[in-house]
């Protein structure tokens, strides 16, 4: 029974969906369900693309900081393998992924979709980036990697380092997004690039994917257990903490 993932099938795509609150933030069991589902359209053999998608105002806001804040050491060495598990998951997985990103998507929320094959987001007063640092996390080398092979090294770095979060015409023109359109065009605009991907030799798209990324997800493999300590440190330190406190305050007070 999936709580937080919905999927629907139509013309061979599977549309997954973002379903927890309002803003689709992310904890353990929802980092869970969704690799699960993506293990299981991996084997599928009728699924031929996902599109990957959030709800109107949020892709998704990222890792749930309210939860993960309450979690202890060992549910927060679980929660950082799960989530690199996921990305692995995402960036290996072999047929067309797209994410249909309706609405803000900081942090974890960049994350998903830098995983994918294309991003179309909706227009509007939204933002899209990783501003891990302003809140005290550290920033794996291995989704500096991600974000590098999209943007280039040079613009990912600037980003990173001020937690940059662009508007959707802004991360358009550097390569962050592909697309741009209206939110109620978005699974129209997303249907079709997948059915573009699709109409390809099976085989020889596939292949071709994984051999561009050979070089990241080796990457992701090799730096996971470092990463995973250096997170784990940063999030245990007095400073984040202070961090955290005050940003799940704001949060609290606004919810």
């Amino acid at each position: 029974m999936s709580n937080y993932i919905k999927t629907q099938v139509t013309d061979h795509i599977c549309y997954i969906l973002l379903d927890r609150g309002k803003s689709n933030a992310m904890h353990l069991e929802m980092i869970d369900e969704l690799t699960e589902t993506l293990q299981k359209l991996r084997d599928d053999e009728a699924i031929e693309a996902i599109i990957l998608q959030g709800k109107e105002g949020f892709f998704t806001s990222g890792l749930d900081l309210i939860t993960l804040f309450q979690y202890d050491e060992e549910q927060m060495r679980v929660f950082w393998n799960r989530f690199i598990n996921l990305i692995q998951e995402l960036v290996s997985f072999p047929k067309p992924s797209i994410a249909a990103i309706t609405g803000h998507s900081p942090a974890g929320g960049c994350v998903l979709a830098l995983c994918c094959d294309y991003r179309v987001m909706a227009e509007g007063e939204y933002i899209i980036g990783l501003n891990e640092v302003p809140v005290g996390i550290i920033v794996p080398s291995s989704i500096f990697e991600l974000y590098s092979f999209w943007i280039g090294s040079a613009n990912a770095s600037r980003f990173l380092l001020e937690g940059r979060l662009l508007p959707p015409a802004e991360a358009l023109k550097v390569g962050l997004i592909d697309e741009v359109v209206p939110f109620d065009r978005i699974q129209t605009a997303t249907g079709r690039k997948a059915k573009q991907f699709m109409q390809f030799d099976r085989n020889a798209w596939r292949a071709s994917k994984l051999n561009i990324r050979k070089n990241l997800l080796a990457q992701v493999a090799e730096t996971k257990g470092e990463a995973i300590e250096q997170v784990l440190k940063q999030w245990w330190a007095p400073s984040t903490r202070a961090i955290l406190q005050t940003i799940i305050d704001n949060l609290t007070k606004k919810a």
